[in-house]
């Protein structure tokens, strides 16, 4: 009878896949004993291997390529990333040996450009998509930017008022944007995005008010799905609606060159996923160019935002499962030395399913089991996975023969939403972080990013002060 762990998986899914593997009951992802980091870093732990962030550049470069060759496309290319999704400066440093692009969403984004500028990481070359809804500061920012010499800084409209504002700080030449407010899907509680402008406005808005403007030119249309890329009639209606837009509005906007697809690809968050990158970027690439071709314009340079897609599958998340609680007939709980809610939020916020693997035990047997986190809120647990309504896992016998388990492809948005460094709930502290990287000879090393949070930190931003501040007061 096939009843270990291993057994299980090879029956439920085409296994080993992708960056995952079992040698000797043990997981190793992208070739790394992950056992072996855990007995140098403990637990619980975060971990970004940077080498994923290029090759999944390199992916959506390759495709866009490809398909912009099969027909014989005349536009250009640009992958744009949006620091929205993890602003570290390791995550940035390692997407920019790419040759990529940055889409902004905050006046602090622009000073986190200057300071990789001062470190020399980028130029002033650099393409800087700047969007969001704009606060003064975030204005500001972008006028004292193009003053510098940033030529290449596209402010996108969000609403009518922005021009305005940026006409009172700016006194040089600027590109500008337009995002359209796209209709959200049927299941939204509403109907139309709150971000953008409405399809219906966008063409008088433009020759009211852009267009009377010699400092101003419109270079780029924006469109973007809340829900990202996805092969669905939505989809597709809704990018069929914005290259009619884009072609109406190039007939009477000869400067008007780029059109922005935001909404990113997804990313795995179970094995069972299947999702046709190659198709879905033929498409969209094919949709574009004939649209294009029958109003008789020319085809604009298309410009991507994907930022899930470019760092979420480079992240880790792993536990300790500290004891087990079986607290009825048939709910056995697995309790974790960390918080669901305050180290992985989207699992709580968004219902949100990542990857989840035993790391050792692969060889034993397996039964139904609910994850429990330390905070003492009732929603803190996981219990189901993106492919199924259950959990499975290694039967854990004695806990001085401890299991650890794995969450993968948590490297967007968690850090970001959870507040890193700051106040969690129940005064749970963030997780270690390490790096791991690989040398010019593929070596693998991994080095300390941020050790576990102290209480020390908590306090002080709680406004506590330990024994030794006190007696300076």
């Amino acid at each position: 009878m096939k009843n270990k762990y291993i057994d299980l998986v090879g029956q439920t899914f085409d296994f080993p896949q992708d960056e995952f593997q079992v040698k000797d009951g043990i997981l190793y992802v992208n070739d790394i004993n992950m056992m072996d980091i855990i007995k140098e870093h403990g637990t619980p732990l975060k971990i970004t291997y940077l080498p994923k962030i290029s090759s999944q550049i390199q992916r959506a470069k390759r495709m866009f390529r490809n398909a912009m060759s099969k027909v014989s496309y005349d536009g250009e290319y640009h992958y744009c990333y949006c620091t929205k999704s993890s602003q570290f400066e390791f995550v940035l440093e390692e997407a920019l040996k790419n040759n990529i692009h940055i889409e902004t969403s905050s006046a602090y984004d622009l000073d986190l450009i200057k300071a990789l500028y001062d470190k020399g990481l980028v130029d002033k070359k650099l393409i800087i998509i700047c969007n969001g809804f704009k606060r003064p500061q975030y204005i500001s920012n972008m006028a004292n930017f193009l003053k510098d010499g940033w030529n290449n800084l596209i402010p996108v409209l969000d609403n009518k008022n922005e021009l305005e504002d940026l006409d009172e700080l700016c006194d040089v030449p600027c590109n500008l944007g337009i995002r359209i407010a796209a209709e959200e899907e049927p299941s939204f509680d509403f109907y139309t995005s709150r971000l953008g402008i409405r399809y219906s406005d966008i063409i008088p808005f433009y020759k009211n008010g852009i267009s009377k403007n010699p400092k101003f030119k419109l270079k780029m249309l924006h469109f973007f799905i809340n829900t990202g890329i996805r092969d669905t009639s939505y989809y597709w209606n809704e990018l069929s609606r914005c290259l009619n837009l884009y072609c109406d509005l190039k007939q009477i906007c000869p400067e008007l060159d780029s059109l922005n697809i935001g909404g990113g690809l997804p990313i795995k968050t179970s094995l069972a996923m299947a999702f046709d990158y190659k198709y879905m970027i033929d498409e969209i690439v094919y949709q574009v160019k004939t649209v294009c071709d029958s109003h008789n314009v020319a085809v604009p340079d298309i410009y991507t935002e994907f930022g899930t897609f470019t760092v979420g599958e480079c992240g880790s998340t792993i536990f300790k499962v500290l004891d087990v609680k079986q607290q009825n007939d048939r709910e056995c709980w697995y309790m974790v030395d960390n918080s669901f809610m305050t180290t992985m939020p989207d699992t709580w916020g968004l219902n949100q399913r990542f990857i989840l693997f035993p790391i050792n035990k692969w060889n034993d047997e397996y039964h139904r089991v609910f994850l429990g986190g330390l905070t003492c809120d009732s929603k803190d647990y996981y219990n189901s996975e993106a492919h199924a309504n259950a959990i499975f896992l290694p039967r854990m016998k004695n806990r001085r023969e401890p299991l650890y388990i794995g969450f993968f492809h948590t490297g967007a948005y968690q850090e970001a939403i959870s507040g890193y460094g700051g106040v969690k709930h129940c005064l749970q502290p963030s997780p270690k972080h390490i790096i791991i990287n690989r040398d010019s000879e593929g070596k693998v090393y991994s080095k300390v990013f941020a050790e576990e949070q102290t209480y020390d930190s908590m306090l002080k931003t709680l406004g506590y002060y330990t024994n030794e501040e006190s007696s300076k007061q």
